[in-house]
């Protein structure tokens, strides 16, 4: 062999201690071996005394580790570690060749890839998959290679032998990994494909047609293509509507593709007493921004399931986000009696936990602790808020609590120790000091110091230069001190590093129409912004916005009314109470601005209305 040829390992084994040899050795043998019918007998190992049996006809099992597999490895293994990864990978695929043995065609194929050699991994895995058939590990490794090397059409075959090889009842599971499995593709189109190929099979089996219609669907989700999707998702919950994986995938479109939502709520309807499917439901809508219908849908989970604790939490974030700060209260108060009497504190849909989901009950209470804060700093009642903050002791949530006191400071009239608050929060990492940077930066947003704010982010844009979030908090403030030219720079920077920002087009968009100015381009950029996020209120509220500034009422009470209803935000529903009132409905435009003012009396936006339009409430 002329890896063994132009090595001498003795002298290479004299630099050694016996024991780091030693080390390098066991690493090869932690395996199982063939069965009788994948090799010949070999030789009884030197190394490895005989077995006691109790049973005289128990049959006698030989370990495979003869002298030239001994030496085999041995070499392979000092080859590696002295940086050879070539003579490495060929000693160990000899080896794994001679003997059929998984461990050593998988040890072989992870070098390969460690010395990032994909083709060579590919080699290996084929390799193994002809020495040992009915692998599926092999297959699997083929399979994401081929991916990984952008040859997703050769996937089709290994991937047919997978689903055959797999039990029965596995089936549904292994078909769900498939599209997950080939997502990694550069060519999502040809992936897509693929799927569908290779689930023809399964799509007229009872137990396995729902999989396989969702993973389709699944595929041509991420190949850019969700009218296919959607009509995959729609089949496959004809077929069985208790079935959750439609109703996940619909969940995955649902910002994108508004016509999906009809298999979720069918499916939650028909499900009130699986709250994990729901918890999902609302969690997708939060994210959204259609806080009003998220609410809906967590009251109705904890009204059916009072006992399953994380819906609480959810219900309490978003009531909090929409300014209900007692009913805010009352459910995360519910949820911490929960979780102190021992209830679980994650949930799961189709064995998916929630994203958001605390690890732990420490976790948990932190987290429902921190938000009972602000509802109570929403109340202005600080001494309350302080009671609340006073019982964390997490470590890891030590600056979210620093910037929590920092604000009470502030809205007591205290801004400059808040500030010094904030500053003296130990650091970490480089993510702490950023976070501060971001957190005195609220605090000068709330207190209304503009100036301030913007030489703050001025000198933060000298330590992240290319931060996107930083740029375009920078020109917001410099928006407020009427710098507009340095506001659209500063927006155009970021659309030009992050072409996908959704805010930085928005923000442009809305300002030309709050100014009147160039509004066929503040209609382009805002539709641009919705494009990259589809039914976004505060985005929807904006394109309203500049269509009753071009002078189309209708479309404009239209988009407003749509946006105040899926997040009734005070400064959306001003914008729909100015333009009801332009339009002649005064009375309807009074009962907005009331139930606006209820949630937010301050507000900027409708004060400036209230008083421009010279009406009193």
């Amino acid at each position: 062999m002329s890896a063994l040829r132009k090595f001498a390992p003795w002298r290479r084994w004299s630099r050694r201690t016996t024991a780091a040899a030693a080390a390098i050795f066991a690493a090869s043998f932690a395996w199982s071996g063939p069965s009788a019918a994948q090799t010949a007998p070999a030789q009884e190992s030197p190394v490895a005394p005989p077995a006691a049996v109790s049973d005289a006809d128990a049959p006698i099992i030989h370990s495979q580790l003869d002298a030239r597999l001994f030496y085999e490895l041995l070499l392979g293994e000092i080859e590696l570690r002295d940086g050879d990864s070539g003579s490495a990978y060929q000693l160990l695929l000899d080896a794994a060749k001679r003997t059929s043995n998984e461990t050593l065609f998988k040890r072989a194929t992870d070098v390969a890839l460690q010395a990032r050699a994909g083709e060579q991994a590919l080699a290996a895995a084929v390799a193994w998959r002809r020495a040992v058939p009915e692998s599926t590990d092999a297959l699997r490794y083929q399979v994401q290679l081929l991916v990984a090397l952008n040859r997703v059409g050769e996937t089709e075959e290994p991937l047919i032998a997978l689903l055959k090889a797999a039990p029965r009842p596995a089936l549904p599971g292994l078909i769900d990994a498939v599209p997950r499995l080939l997502a990694r593709s550069a060519d999502r189109t040809a992936a897509a494909s693929v799927v569908e190929k290779v689930m023809q099979p399964f799509v007229d089996g009872p137990d396995t047609r729902v999989a396989a219609l969702v993973a389709v669907g699944r595929g041509w989700l991420g190949a850019g293509e969700p009218a296919k999707a959607l009509e995959y998702a729609r089949r496959a919950a004809a077929i069985d509507p208790a079935a959750d994986g439609p109703a996940l995938l619909a969940l995955e479109m649902l910002r994108t593709t508004p016509a999906a939502e009809g298999i979720v709520r069918s499916r939650v309807a028909a499900a009130p007493a699986n709250p994990a499917l729901r918890l999902l439901y609302v969690r997708t809508l939060a994210a959204a921004q259609r806080l009003a219908d998220a609410a809906a849908q967590a009251r109705a989970i904890t009204t059916a399931s009072p006992d399953v604790a994380p819906p609480w939490l959810t219900l309490g974030a978003i009531e909090l986000e929409l300014k209900h700060p007692k009913e805010a209260t009352a459910a995360l108060q519910t949820y911490a009696k929960l979780v102190e009497g021992g209830a679980a504190v994650t949930s799961s849909a189709a064995g998916a936990e929630g994203d958001d989901a605390p690890a732990s009950a420490s976790n948990a209470l932190t987290q429902a602790w921190l938000l009972l804060a602000q509802a109570a700093e929403q109340q202005r009642d600080f001494t309350g808020a302080e009671a609340w903050l006073a019982k964390i002791d997490n470590p890891a949530s030590a600056l979210e609590v620093q910037t929590r006191r920092a604000s009470l400071l502030a809205k007591q009239g205290r801004l400059a120790e808040g500030r010094e608050l904030i500053r003296r929060a130990p650091e970490q990492t480089a993510a702490d000091a950023r976070a501060k940077v971001l957190a005195e930066a609220q605090l000068l947003r709330e207190a209304k110091q503009w100036s301030e704010l913007a030489s703050l982010l001025t000198r933060a844009s000298e330590r992240w230069p290319d931060d996107a979030d930083l740029v375009y908090e920078h020109a917001m403030a410099e928006e407020k001190l009427d710098n507009v030219d340095a506001m659209e720079t500063l927006l155009r920077k970021v659309m030009a590093s992050k072409p996908d920002n959704a805010n930085a087009y928005n923000a442009l968009g809305y300002s030309l129409a709050e100014r009147k100015v160039r509004l066929t381009e503040a209609r382009d950029l805002i539709r641009k912004a919705l494009e990259l996020s589809p039914n976004e209120p505060f985005i929807t509220d904006s394109l309203g916005w500049v269509e009753y500034r071009l002078g189309n009422r209708d479309e404009a009470i239209r988009l407003l009314r749509t946006a105040y209803q899926a997040r009734p935000d005070t400064e959306i529903g001003a914008h729909l109470g100015e333009v009801l009132w332009a339009a002649g409905r005064t009375d309807e435009a009074r009962m907005v601005w009331r139930e606006a003012r209820s949630r937010d009396a301050a507000n900027d936006v409708l004060v400036e209305t209230l008083a421009r339009l010279r009406v009193d409430l």
